[in-house]
Parts: C-alpha cells; structure tokens; sequence
C-alpha cells in the first residue's frame, strides 16, 4: 500500500514530539520491583501509533458503523490506558474500561462473534443471545494477552506486526480489501515504533515503551479483525483459524491465568512466569526472546493457514490448539523445570566459578568494558542489569549486577 511510507513518516514525527513532552506528560515509567529497565523510559509508543495511524484511516476508509465502534472503543481504551501509565490504576477499574471499551465495539460498532462455524464438529448456528457475551469475553481476553505480553523490548510490537501481519493476508485472500488496508496502516504505524522499541546493533536498549494504553489498543485491533474477518460465512476464512493468528500470547495468558486460579491468586498479580521470563532466565537475550516468539507466532499461524487451505476439518483445528494449551500448562506449571529444558534447547554451557564478592573486587573488575552485543550471543559470565538480560540475581546469587554497585 503506497500510503504505509507515509504512516511511518508521520507516526516517527509524532514519536519525536511526545518523546520531548514525555516528561512534562508524566508519561515516563521509572525501574522498580519487576521493572528491571535501566532508565526511566518515555511510554509513549501507543500514543505516537494512534496519531500516526488515524488520520489515514478516517482518510481512506469509509465511516461505517463498525468502524465509529472502533474509534469509540479506542478512544475509551487509549485514554484509560494513558491514565493508567500516568498515575497506575488498579486492576479492577482496568477491567471496567476493557469492559466498556468492548461494549463500544460489539454493540455500538456491531463487531460481534455471530457464529463459530463447525469448531466443536456439529452444524453451524447463530450464536443468538450468547454472541454479546461471548464477544465481550473474547475481546477482553484478547486486550489482556496482548499487553500482558509486552515485557521486553520489541516484543508486542512484533508480534504485533507478525500477527496483524497474517490478518490482513486473510482479508486480502478474503476479498475485504477494506479491513486489509486499515491493517496495513497500522502495520506502518507499528514498524515506526520498533524503530526506536526494538533491540538492535544500533539501538543497545528500548528509547520508549508501547506502554498500557499501546498495547491494549493493539490488542483492541487485533479482536476487531478476527471477529470482522472470521464471521462472514461466504468468506473462505473461518473461525477456526482466529486463534492461531495470535497464539503464543493466547496460549500464555490463558495458561497463567488457570495457574494463578490454582494458587488462589488474582488472574492479573503480576508475576515471572510468562514465557517471555522463563526464556530470559534461561539464557536468550532480549533480541532471542523476539524472534523466538515472533517467529513463533508467524509459524504456527502459517501453519493453520495452510491447514485451512488444503481443507483440514474445523473439529482438527480445535483439538490442536487445545494439545498446545494443554501442553504449555503441562510444560510450564513447574517453572524451574521449564526453564532447564529452554536452556538445554539452547545448549546452556555450565556457569563458572564465582566471581570475586564486592568487598574483594576492584572497580576495575566490576566494572568491565562491556563487548558488543549481538541477539543470539550471552555471556553468562557478565550480568548487566538491564530489563531483559538473563536469570534474576535471585536465580543465580554469584553473580554481579552493576546496578546495585555503590562505589
């Protein structure tokens, strides 16, 4: 789409702007308890893409009434979310304004889960008096395991991209040119935010975060396009296939939130027991975390698209993704275990002998010159305490975290 090098153009513009104000906004989150970020970080990625991305949907897109529920809806949801990373707001009226930002959608957009085709094998039927509530627990549920994902730098943004990615070639193959082309601009909107939020050679660490209100509103977007793509029962895309578009943070949030009932635990405490945290505490850097849970998402999404073109029943659609919720609670629910077998996927070679204390150590030692760093490399023998770089000092108490050096 020619107007994607636009989008990005602008969403970089209006990324540069709220960077500057960022401070004076109060929209800036500083380390503390889990957040383990080196510097107080701008969150203001979330803002900077509905900037970017809306003036070109009211442009090219027609006003319908499922796209009024949608600005309605986002409004509700970005500016809950600006508050709450301005001040932090409790879970429960977080859940209220999901909760009110759905309602928005599904009854006053009519963005709604009419049917689920053939999933459980028997004969497709109008949902009826069940479709409302079923929408507003999907769309919920989608919001949540979105931004509960976003715990390392780059990661909701790509997965993101993947996911939103593979929605608007569904919609392309579906002939709704309309919902392809709002998603392609969103996908601009998004590349311009890892550009200053993904890890690389040239960007040591995050310059800003999506923050709450970023990725509610990516996964407002992506429940709006799986519910708008997969309930046209003329269109060769199915329900079935909806869940596989956003696996990994589907299958994660489902499976802590059944660890967390277990434990009698609020579903929304916050914990290390994301997938993101146990592949960082076995060893993969920030960058590894990316591409194995992107690249995660693009395979297992592919792979049901590909199912669903060589015509694999519905009920087989259900009952593998079932296996891989099963399968990760199974994998998961013993978390030192889990991360033992991701750090023996990765070939984790024994750590050394300990390092001096930091009574016996000489600013020289403890303050090494630090190499360059590249995704795939870790040295265990360095512990720099930035947000996404391997296990806690409470994993492994031997090693150094030069933020709690006072010398």
């Amino acid at each position: 789409m020619i107007v994607t090098p636009l989008v990005l153009l602008v969403t970089l513009f209006a990324l540069a702007v709220l960077l500057a104000l960022a401070s004076r906004l109060h929209l800036v989150d500083y380390p503390s308890g889990r957040k383990a970020h080196a510097a107080p970080t701008p969150v203001v990625g979330g803002l900077a893409i509905v900037i970017g991305a809306a003036p070109f949907a009211l442009l090219l897109l027609p006003l319908t009434t499922q796209l009024k529920g949608f600005f309605i809806a986002a409004a509700i949801l970005v500016g809950s979310g600006v508050v709450d990373d301005i001040c932090g707001m409790r879970w429960q009226f977080r859940v209220v304004a999901q909760l009110a930002s759905a309602l928005a959608l599904v009854c006053l957009g009519g963005v709604q889960i009419h049917h689920l085709g053939t999933v459980f094998g028997f004969p497709a039927h109008e949902l009826g008096a069940l479709a409302v509530p079923l929408s507003l627990v999907a769309t919920v549920g989608i919001i949540n395991a979105v931004n509960m994902i976003d715990g390392v730098d780059g990661l909701a943004g790509s997965v993101g991209v993947v996911s939103l990615g593979m929605l608007a070639g569904a919609a392309a193959y579906a002939g709704n040119g309309r919902l392809a082309d709002g998603l392609v601009i969103l996908i601009g909107a998004l590349c311009a935010f890892l550009l200053l939020n993904l890890r690389t050679p040239w960007n040591p660490r995050a310059q800003l975060f999506l923050g709450n209100a970023g990725s509610e509103f990516l996964g407002l977007v992506v429940a709006c396009a799986c519910f708008r793509l997969t309930q046209n029962e003329h269109h060769p895309v199915g329900p079935q296939i909806a869940p596989f578009l956003i696996a990994p943070p589907l299958i994660d949030c489902l499976t802590l939130i059944v660890c967390r009932l277990r434990r009698r635990q609020s579903p929304f405490v916050g914990d290390r027991s994301h997938i993101h945290h146990l592949l960082l505490d076995a060893g993969f850097s920030a960058t590894g975390v990316v591409a194995v849970i992107a690249g995660g998402t693009l395979a297992i999404g592919a792979g049901a698209a590909l199912a669903l073109k060589a015509h694999a029943p519905a009920p087989a659609f259900t009952l593998v993704f079932v296996g891989l919720l099963v399968g990760h609670f199974l994998w998961t629910r013993h978390r030192e275990r889990a991360v033992a077998g991701l750090a023996a996927l990765r070939r984790w070679r024994p750590i050394p002998a300990p390092a001096p204390s930091v009574l016996e150590a000489s600013p020289v030692e403890l303050l090494p010159e630090r190499p360059p760093r590249w995704p795939w490399t870790y040295r265990p023998e360095l512990a720099w305490a930035e947000e996404g770089d391997g296990p806690f000092l409470a994993d492994h108490p031997h090693r150094i975290r030069d933020s709690h050096l006072q010398l």
